[in-house]
């Protein structure tokens, strides 16, 4: 299977900073899709200490990336960065599969699945 997110360079050094200052040094970045938010569907990033059966396992910038199979078509092609503004950073997540994400970017729906929209 071909890499299924892209993670800028700005992102993996943020990332790895994050696993610094939480001691999650040696562990996955998990991406993830999960039923909810005002679209449907939103993202979960988080670090894992363990490889699922079900995972696909990605290296991009040092970063071990783990994806499940069942979330794989829905993030194929997501590109994570990290801006910085005057407001802070914070990631941004572009998905070519989302149709509609809500005003706050974080939830999503895809031509094939819908999720689970809760009430904003």
């Amino acid at each position: 299977m071909t890499q299924v997110v892209d993670i800028t360079e700005a992102a993996a050094f943020h990332i790895k900073e994050m696993m610094q200052n939480n001691d999650e040094e040696g562990s996955y970045l998990r991406v993830a899709v999960k039923g909810g938010g005002c679209s449907g569907l939103s993202y979960a990033m988080g670090f894992d200490k363990e490889k699922q059966d079900d995972d696909e396992l990605f290296e991009e910038h040092g970063l071990r990336i783990l994806v499940s199979r069942e979330d794989a078509p829905i993030l194929q092609g997501t590109k994570i960065d990290f801006k910085q503004s005057l407001m802070g950073g914070g990631f941004t997540i572009d998905n070519p599969n989302a149709i509609a994400s809500c005003g706050c970017g974080s939830s999503f729906r895809t031509a094939k699945n819908a999720g689970t929209p809760e009430e904003c």
